[in-house]
C-alpha cells in the first residue's frame, strides 16, 4: 500500500520536489524532471532517461556524472509528455545532441519521438532508443515487440558511460543498440502494487503462486506458477534467460547481472536468491561482472523480482565498470573534465505555428461550442474515472481514468483562456490539445492532443463550418491518431471506436443529413464498437503481453472516447446547438 501522499494527483510533482531537495549536489529540478546539478562540458551528448514515476531509482535516481544527464519524469506509470521531454532536453543539452532512453511502451515511443522531432526542428540533434529486454512479453522472433524492464539499467549505464568518454551521438546510440541486443530479463511477481490514493492493488496473486513475466507498471505476469523455494525460482529464471541467449554469444562468457527487487521484496530475500543464481550461472560457464543485487527498477510496492543478464564484450565490460556518481548508484570516482559554458548549434528556423488570429462572428460561437464540449467531456470523465481505471487495470496499469481527468482539466483551462481572447476555433482547439498532451502524458494524452489539433485545423477562422468541413475534421482526427499511434481497427485501442464514428459521421454529412442527426448516428456506432472491443485481443500497447486477460473487458481508451462523444451529443439536447 502506498500510504504517504498529499493529493494523489500531485504525487509525482511532490516527489520531484523532495528528491531534488534531498540531492542538491547531484540534481536540480526543471519543468518536466531533473538534470545534473552542474552543467556538463561543451559538446557532450546529453543522455536522458525517462518514463513514468513509481520506479525509483529508475529513472531520476541515476542522474549524475558517469550516468544520465537528466531524467524526464511522468506521472505514476505514465509516459511523460513530449512537452516535458523537450523541456528537460533543452535544460540538459550541451551542444552534442540528445539521446532519449526509455522502455518500449507505446506512450513513451510516441512522446519521446515527438520531442525528438521538435528538437531537430530547432537545430538540436536528437535521437530515441527503446529498450526491449523482457523475454516474457514477446517470442524470440519478435524482439522489437518486447517491453523494456530492468535490463534498461544496463543499457542506460553503458550508453551514458560512452557519452561520458566523449563519444558522439551516433556512437552512443550504437552502444545502446549493442547492449540492448545482448540483454535479457525475466521477472516474477508475488503480489501487486497500489497506486497512491487507491484502496486496492492493481492485481493480486493467489497464495502460494507467482506471476511469471510481470511488467513494471503494475501489470501482472503473463502466466502463473507455483511459488516454490528460492532455489526453484533461481533455476526458473536462469533457465529461462539461457534459453533466450543472444545468437552471437557462445555458451559461456562474462555477463553483467542485475537481480532486481520490485519494491517490497527485501534485500535479505534477494541475497538468498542470489546465492542460488550465482551457483547456477557458474555451472553454465558464465562469470558475473560486478553483479548488482538490490532495488534498481521498482514498481511502487510490488512484491517480486527480476533477473537480467547482459552478455559482455570488451567494450561493454569497460563501459559497465566505468565510474558513476548518482543519488542511487555509485561506482568509483568519475573524473569530470573542466566545465565550459554549454553551447548548441545555431538553431534552424522553426516551422511557423498556425496564426493565433482573432475570430469574429460565427467563428467565436464555434469556439464557444468547443469549450462547452470540453466541459461536457470533463464532467463525464471525472464521473467515470474510477470505472475507467478498473478497466485499465485488467491488463494495464490502472491509470487511464486519472490520466484522462488530468488531460481534460488542462485542456479546458487552455481552451477557456483562448476563447476569452476571442481566438479562432483552430487556436482554441490547438491550445486544448497541447495542454491535454502535456498534462496527461501517456499514449492517450498524445493521441487526444493530436486529435484536437487536427479537428481545429479543419475548421474555418471566419465563419461556422459547413458539412464538408465537419466531415473533413472527423476524418483528420482519425488520420492524426492512426498516423501517430500506428493502430488499426481490431487492435483493441481507441481507434476501434474512433474509426466507425469518423466514417459514419463523414458519410452521413456527405449524403445531406443534418449535423445533429449525423453526429448522433455516428456516436451510436462508436458506443457499439467500444462495447465490442471486449471480444478483441490487444495487438498493440501495454495490454498486448496480457492479451488473454483482456478478453471479455472493453478497451478503456475506446470506452472513454465513446463516453466523451456521447456527452458532446447530449449538448444538442440541452443547448439546441450542433456539436462541433
Amino acid at each position: 500500500m502506498t500510504r504517504l501522499f498529499n493529493d494523489p494527483a500531485r504525487f509525482t510533482d511532490d516527489m520531484i520536489t523532495g528528491f531534488a531537495a534531498a540531492h542538491l549536489e547531484h540534481v536540480r529540478a526543471v519543468p518536466g524532471g531533473v538534470v545534473r546539478a552542474r552543467p556538463t562540458r561543451t559538446g557532450k551528448v546529453a543522455v536522458l532517461t525517462g518514463g513514468g514515476s513509481g520506479h525509483y531509482p529508475a529513472f531520476c535516481g541515476v542522474v549524475g556524472p558517469g550516468f544520465a544527464d537528466g531524467s524526464v519524469i511522468g506521472d505514476v506509470f505514465t509516459s511523460p509528455s513530449a512537452a516535458r521531454a523537450r523541456s528537460v532536453a533543452e535544460a540538459a543539452e550541451a551542444g552534442g545532441g540528445v539521446l532519449f532512453l526509455f522502455g518500449n511502451y507505446a506512450g513513451d515511443v510516441m512522446n519521446f519521438g515527438l520531442a525528438a522531432r521538435q528538437l531537430a526542428d530547432d537545430g538540436i540533434p536528437a535521437r530515441c532508443f527503446a529498450v526491449t529486454d523482457d523475454i516474457a512479453s514477446a517470442p524470440a522472433g519478435q524482439t522489437t515487440r518486447r517491453r523494456g524492464i530492468a535490463g534498461g539499467f544496463v543499457v542506460f549505464k553503458t550508453a551514458s558511460a560512452a557519452a561520458e568518454e566523449g563519444a558522439g551521438l551516433d556512437e552512443v546510440v550504437r552502444v545502446a543498440e549493442h547492449t540492448n541486443a545482448r540483454t535479457r530479463t525475466l521477472g516474477v511477481a508475488f503480489d501487486g502494487c497500489t497506486l497512491p490514493g487507491s484502496d486496492a492493488p492493481l492485481f493480486t496473486v493467489p497464495e502460494g503462486r507467482l506471476g511469471l513475466g510481470l511488467g513494471i507498471h503494475g501489470e501482472p505476469g503473463v502466466s502463473e506458477d507455483t511459488l516454490g523455494t528460492a532455489e526453484d525460482l533461481a533455476r526458473a529464471l536462469v533457465t529461462g534467460l539461457l534459453a533466450d541467449r543472444p545468437a552471437d554469444t557462445d555458451g559461456g562468457g562474462r555477463v553483467a547481472v542485475v537481480l532486481n527487487g520490485l519494491g517490497a521484496t527485501k534485500y535479505e530475500e534477494l541475497y538468498v536468491l542470489w546465492g542460488a543464481v550465482a551457483r547456477l550461472l557458474d555451472e553454465a560457464g558464465l562469470t558475473p561482472v560486478r553483479p548488482e543485487v538490490g532495488e534498481l527498477v521498482t514498481s511502487l510496492d510490488m512484491a517480486g523480482c527480476s533477473l537480467t543478464l547482459s552478455w559482455l564484450d570488451d567494450e561493454l565490460e569497460r563501459l559497465w565498470l566505468a565510474p558513476a556518481d548518482t543519488p542511487a548508484f555509485r561506482r568509483g570516482t568519475p573524473q569530470e573534465p573542466p566545465v565550459a559554458a554549454a553551447t548548441r548549434p545555431a538553431a534552424a528556423p522553426r516551422r511557423p505555428e498556425r496564426s493565433a488570429a482573432t475570430a469574429s462572428g460565427a467563428a467565436v460561437e464555434v469556439a464557444e461550442l468547443a469549450v462547452h464540449a470540453l466541459r461536457a467531456a470533463r464532467d463525464v470523465l471525472h464521473r467515470d474515472a474510477e470505472a475507467l481505471g478498473r478497466l485499465d487495470a485488467v491488463a494495464g496499469d490502472g491509470d487511464h481514468g486519472r490520466g484522462m481527468c488530468k488531460g481534460v482539466d488542462a485542456a479546458l483551462v487552455a481552451a477557456e483562456k483562448a476563447h476569452t481572447d476571442r481566438l479562432a476555433p483552430a487556436t482554441v482547439l490547438a491550445a486544448a490539445g497541447d495542454a491535454w498532451a502535456a498534462e496527461a502524458g501517456g499514449t492517450s494524452g498524445a493521441l487526444w492532443g493530436v486529435a484536437l489539433r487536427a479537428v481545429g485545423a479543419a475548421l474555418p477562422a471566419d465563419r461556422a463550418p459547413g458539412s464538408a468541413e465537419l466531415a473533413s475534421a472527423a476524418t483528420a482526427a482519425l488520420t492524426a491518431v492512426t498516423s501517430l499511434g500506428g493502430a488499426e481497427v481490431g487492435d483493441k485501442t481507441l481507434v476501434d471506436a474512433l474509426a466507425p464514428f469518423a466514417t459514419a459521421f463523414a458519410t452521413r454529412l456527405r449524403t445531406g443529413d443534418p449535423v445533429a442527426e449525423a453526429y448522433a448516428s455516428a456516436v451510436a456506432e462508436a458506443r457499439t464498437a467500444a462495447e465490442d472491443t471486449a471480444a478483441l485481443r490487444p495487438r498493440l500497447g501495454r495490454a498486448r503481453p496480457l492479451a488473454d486477460r483482456s478478453v471479455g473487458t472493453p478497451d478503456p481508451g475506446a470506452t472513454s472516447l465513446a463516453a466523451v462523444l456521447t456527452a458532446v451529443a447530449n449538448l444538442h439536447t440541452t443547448t439546441g446547438s450542433d456539436p462541433v
